[in-house]
């Protein structure tokens, strides 16, 4: 049980106010008694994610960060309305039980869903998992499975078929994406000018069957069993999911994988065990998804690419509100180094790549 994810305490300025909460909570959730005690996950860097532990139940807390957001980021009711019409489709997510969307009572919307107890891994494995490479490499696929298990779901058998729009998924992506990183511009920020170019020059066609799209699918957002950690019972951070291009929601995947060769730079970035021995590499993590998936991925170099544009978009983003003091987490300082890096790793797919 050491091993299962814990909260520490509320970073400064991110406080919940137990006395307004409580109420609220029990007033919508049948069965909760006593005082709550709150603390708070430290990992992600974007909504806020609280542990509100009452006698004999736990509940998880999701709210929007504090500062500047995008529009229409954030949205706390459609999170909670997408845990809730795919859990029998995709039985990986967390059940959601309450959604508040009064701002007065903790200054922003939020949700309470159920606390999934297990193991989620940071940027190295546990030595108490004693994961040789067999077992790393099975991880690894069962990761991957459960990607090409969301890519199969029917959204209109689940009632989520107005959660996007599929058709020019591909190229919403490429200007959404461009138009929301120069609003986001700082002065040290590079501007991405030739990879841009480079996207819209290269856009394939959107994949011909949609998909739910999670949108941040890492090892950092699957909670595995603690009793067999090769199980994943758990999906989290739902917040970005929407109707579009499963090849580019890999590609969303593809950005954060940091393989074990990877220059000494980046390796600085990276945040899950990808590099551990047994791991695939970026390339047979594509050819094993195209073998569960069935779809002839021909243009990886795109969907990589765009994977790591988009990942400097986000980052940018957060950066913006460090940069403008509307967050004090001082884990976002480094984040511009961050983005000039994707620049270079994506300049680097470019200048190899045969598209």
């Amino acid at each position: 049980m050491a091993l299962t994810d814990s909260s520490t305490r509320i970073r400064t300025g991110e406080e919940l106010d137990a006395s307004r909460i409580d109420p609220y909570l029990k007033a919508n959730i049948p069965g909760l008694v006593g005082e709550p005690a709150i603390s708070q996950f430290p990992g992600g860097a974007s909504n806020l994610t609280y542990l509100i532990e009452y006698p004999g139940r736990e509940l998880v807390l999701r709210r929007p960060p504090f500062g500047q957001k995008a529009k229409s980021a954030h949205d706390m009711g459609r999170e909670f309305r997408i845990l809730n019409q795919l859990k029998d489709a995709f039985p990986y997510c967390p059940r959601a039980y309450a959604h508040c969307s009064d701002e007065s009572l903790i200054g922003s919307g939020f949700y309470v869903m159920e606390r999934v107890r297990g193991i989620i891994l940071r940027s190295d494995l546990p030595q108490e998992l004693a994961l040789g490479a067999d077992a790393s490499r099975t991880l690894c696929k069962s990761f991957i499975d459960k990607l090409v298990e969301l890519h199969r779901v029917d959204y209109n058998a689940c009632g989520l078929a107005d959660l996007g729009k599929p058709q020019g998924y591909v190229q919403r992506q490429i200007s959404g994406w461009s138009e929301r990183y120069e609003k986001a511009l700082t002065p040290d920020a590079p501007h991405w000018h030739a990879v841009k170019d480079w996207l819209h020059a290269k856009m394939p066609a959107d994949y011909p069957t949609p998909a739910i799209v999670h949108n941040d699918y890492r090892f950092d957002n699957v909670i595995l069993d603690p009793a067999n950690p090769m199980q994943i019972i758990g999906v989290l951070d739902w917040e970005l999911t929407t109707l579009g291009d499963p090849l580019m929601d890999l590609g969303n995947t593809l950005a954060y994988w940091i393989e074990a060769d990877d220059p000494a730079p980046v390796q600085l970035m990276r945040r899950q065990p990808s590099n551990a021995p047994g791991m695939l590499t970026r390339r047979e993590f594509v050819d094993y998804y195209a073998e569960r998936s069935g779809i002839q991925i021909d243009n990886y170099d795109f969907y990589y690419t765009y994977g790591l544009f988009r990942l400097a978009g986000i980052v940018q983003q957060i950066y913006y509100r460090y940069y403008h003091g509307q967050t004090a987490d001082k884990r976002f300082a480094q984040f511009i180094q961050m983005n000039a890096l994707l620049e270079q790793m994506s300049l680097n797919v470019i200048r190899r790549s045969s598209l």
